[in-house]
């Protein structure tokens, strides 16, 4: 138990820090210290009266971030049905692809500015909620605009317009300062692509005819860098990038691009890993380009992809492996929501364990991956 509560430390520390390095100025005594834990980090960045150097944390992206936005959409990319959120407050499904907690409910707790991320398009959010953040994450986007037509979501533009939004109504709210205020101090996290790779691209005969991963990872790059530049351009100076996962290993294109031995997709990865490249690249040169920009690039790919061929280091090598939670079939559950009811019966969720359904994480493998 020593040793796998070290690892999860190390794990938690080594994604949470590129994000806490935007920081820096701010926050003291940070160290390359595996036993210190992500609370810890967190607290190291309040200011002792009791207010955040963090204002506000805003999220945009994916599936593996949104809290709630596609609810109320006409997409199948949505997760509002059992056993989605069993191990969230209540019990009860809330929109989150995954049995509990997500990535920003994780970092807004760490940095003890609230309890979860709340979605824009849920439920009326008080004033104080929206001066803390907001989520705009629709769960089936991607930086290809394609992605999104596709899924019936909402676009990195179409997120950028709810932002506009939003500023807004804090601005009605609030006043301008406050505005200024998440602007200028805010955390800005971005993670998409993933299906930009999976449903887009190898799912898409007609993408694949026109590009090839050269060309294809430029333009997902590129409109990357055009949505990077555009929350710029509103105000924002602190962003913290996802790269994308080891997507070619993720259990649902195992299994079904996999072979017989459900092995990792060697072309899937090797697109991730190029994207991924560019995207590091061009991050890095925004950061310089822009006057006051702090962007960050977070390594989202070998950490996983090591939980991947090393399980056993992560709890139940072979549920991990399996990226089931039982030694079952429920593939691709949140698109076959009939056989996720059918199997619910049999579906006993442990959140120490890492794989929740084919493609998502538990609360415990996220807390892993930060």
């Amino acid at each position: 138990m020593q040793v796998f509560l070290l690892l999860h430390r190390q794990l938690s520390f080594l994604l949470l820090l590129p994000l806490l390095l935007l920081l820096q100025l701010q926050c003291s005594g940070i160290s390359n210290d595996s036993n210190q834990s992500p609370c810890d980090l967190g607290k190291r960045c309040r200011l002792k009266e009791g207010t955040h150097v963090v204002p506000a944390v805003i999220v945009f992206g994916d599936s593996v971030v949104d809290t709630g936005n596609n609810n109320n959409l006409a997409t199948v990319f949505k997760v509002n049905y059992p056993p989605y959120g069993k191990d969230f407050y209540g019990g009860q499904p809330t929109g989150r692809f995954s049995n509990g907690k997500v990535p920003p409910d994780f970092i807004v707790e760490e940095l003890g500015i609230k309890e979860v991320l709340p979605p824009y398009l849920g439920p009326s959010l008080p004033i104080e909620d929206l001066r803390t953040g907001v989520n705009f994450a629709s769960g089936g986007g991607g930086y290809d605009p394609l992605t999104s037509q596709l899924a019936s979501v909402i676009s990195l533009p179409g997120q950028i317009e709810l932002f506009k939004e939003y500023l807004e109504k804090v601005k009605s709210m609030a006043g301008e300062e406050a505005v200024n205020d998440i602007l200028s101090k805010g955390l800005f996290v971005v993670a998409t692509g993933s299906n930009d790779v999976t449903n887009t691209y190898f799912n898409n005969p007609l993408r694949r005819y026109h590009f090839d991963f050269e060309s294809y990872s430029r333009l997902l790059v590129d409109s990357a860098s055009s949505f990077l530049q555009d929350l710029y351009n509103l105000g924002v100076r602190r962003i913290g990038v996802f790269s994308l996962p080891p997507i070619g290993c993720l259990p649902s294109q195992r299994t079904l691009v996999g072979g017989i031995q459900r092995e990792c997709v060697k072309n899937y990865n090797e697109l991730a890993e190029l994207f991924n490249t560019k995207l590091s690249m061009e991050i890095n040169s925004l950061s310089q380009r822009l006057p006051f920009a702090k962007m960050v690039y977070v390594d989202a790919y070998y950490l996983p992809l090591d939980m991947i061929q090393n399980p056993g280091k992560y709890g139940d090598g072979e549920r991990l492996e399996n990226g089931l939670i039982v030694n079952g079939s429920v593939d691709e559950s949140w698109l076959l929501r009939g056989l996720v009811e059918e199997a619910e019966c049999e579906l006993k969720l442990d959140p120490s364990v890492s794989g929740f359904d084919n493609t998502f994480l538990t609360t415990g493998g996220r807390r892993w991956r930060g």
